[in-house]
């Protein structure tokens, strides 16, 4: 039993793994109608991001340049790595998908196939064919509460990616911004009439969405520190079902899933 339980809570982290992408993925479907299938490869090209963030922080600190402990360069990776890759989630959403807005929507799902073949190859190009290997940013430490082996790192992935599941639950339920976004996701076309931007909302969820497939990206460093060019397929496929399952625009249900 305690090892029943011990893998059922290692199923739960990568779970919530893909719970974080699946909410990018159900925000941008219920809101624009759009199934992004990029958005597995911006998930791994913002774990690459975050590497490449790590790294310089970790060769800044090393060279007494900033005296900066394990856990500052974890947040300033998180921070940073989500804010480069949102831009990411603009570009896409700006070049890829805002021409095609009245366009089938077949039209819309092989554009994002392709720019995800895009991104896989950009990052062959920079990081090469091996896999890298995620920096170790923090002491692994281990707990066995009777007979449940935990670690730090595990509780670390819960706690933040419930800390920023519930910071999107209010940004969409308080702010006037997640009032837009809901209402586009209601009626698509009569919101615009009152005077609502389909282009500002439509960047901004583009923004969130790639943020937090970055996020996701990281903390699968930080569990599983391998990363591979080709490794966003199967996560994309999988947070696709579970946003599928979860309903179209459901928070919630996307997280359960």
């Amino acid at each position: 039993m305690d090892y029943f339980i011990s893998l059922t809570i290692t199923g739960l982290v990568m779970g919530i793994i893909f719970a974080l992408m699946a909410l990018g993925l159900t925000l941008i479907f219920s809101i624009l109608n759009v199934i992004n299938f990029a958005h597995g490869d911006i998930f791994m090209t913002g774990a690459y991001i975050g590497f490449g963030v790590a790294t310089g922080l970790m060769v800044l600190a090393s060279q007494w340049v900033l005296v900066l402990p394990g856990w500052l360069i974890l947040v300033l990776t998180i921070l940073l790595s989500m804010f480069l890759t949102s831009f990411l989630g603009m570009f896409v959403e700006r070049v890829g998908y805002r021409p095609l807005r009245d366009a089938p929507r077949a039209s819309a799902a092989i554009t994002g196939l392709m720019i995800g073949i895009i991104l896989e190859t950009i990052v062959l190009w920079a990081m090469g064919t091996q896999r890298v290997s995620f920096p170790s940013l923090i002491e692994t430490v281990t707990y066995d509460l009777g007979g449940v082996v935990v670690t730090n790192k595990k509780i670390i992935i819960v706690a933040v990616s419930l800390s920023f599941m519930l910071a999107l639950h209010l940004f969409i339920t308080k702010t006037r911004w997640g009032m837009a976004m809901r209402a586009m996701a209601f009626d698509y076309v009569v919101v615009p009439l009152m005077g609502v931007s389909i282009n500002r909302i439509a960047a901004m969820t583009f923004t969130i969405g790639s943020a937090l497939a970055a996020l996701a990206g990281i903390l699968f460093g930080l569990a599983y520190p391998v990363l591979d060019p080709y490794m966003g397929i199967v996560f994309g496929w999988k947070a696709f079902v579970a946003a599928i399952l979860g309903g179209r625009g459901s928070i919630m249900g996307a997280t359960l899933a």
